[in-house]
């Protein structure tokens, strides 16, 4: 998957514009690579096209430890809506869309690795492959 056909299936899923997808990606995936194992967040990275991946293998400037830390999915959503330009009321829906768009864009087993990591709320707010996403052929 091209980076604009990712940040364009985030922006139809949470119909909000490019520029704000975008943003939405960005502060999702910078707060994933804080709630997942930092070898993780590398084995994602990996998978992403250039300009996501950074957002996992960069760290944030408060990010310096190589271990999860642990927090549930209103914390997630906080998180992600603390970063400056984001709309509270689009940080959830952002969060799924994003999630779910990073599902289609990775390997299956990546994808479940990574949310084996993460609290069970947070499947809740992924798409069902065939409801208006598709998996990867293969994965």
């Amino acid at each position: 998957m091209e980076y604009e056909d990712f940040i364009n299936a985030v922006a139809t899923r949470a119909k909000v514009s490019t520029d704000q997808a975008a943003t939405l990606t960005r502060a999702t995936l910078e707060t994933l690579a804080d709630r997942i194992s930092a070898g993780q967040a590398e084995d994602l990275a990996y998978q992403l096209p250039e300009g996501l991946d950074d957002h996992l293998r960069k760290p944030p400037p408060h990010r310096r430890e190589e271990h999860a830390k642990s927090f549930g999915f209103e914390e997630f959503v906080r998180r992600v809506a603390d970063h400056q330009a984001i709309d509270r009321a689009l940080a959830g829906p952002g969060v799924g869309a994003v999630l779910t768009t990073l599902r289609e864009a990775v390997s299956r087993n990546e994808f479940e690795d990574a949310l084996a990591q993460l609290p069970k709320e947070f499947r809740q707010v992924i798409e069902p492959v065939g409801a208006g996403g598709r998996q990867r052929p293969g994965s």
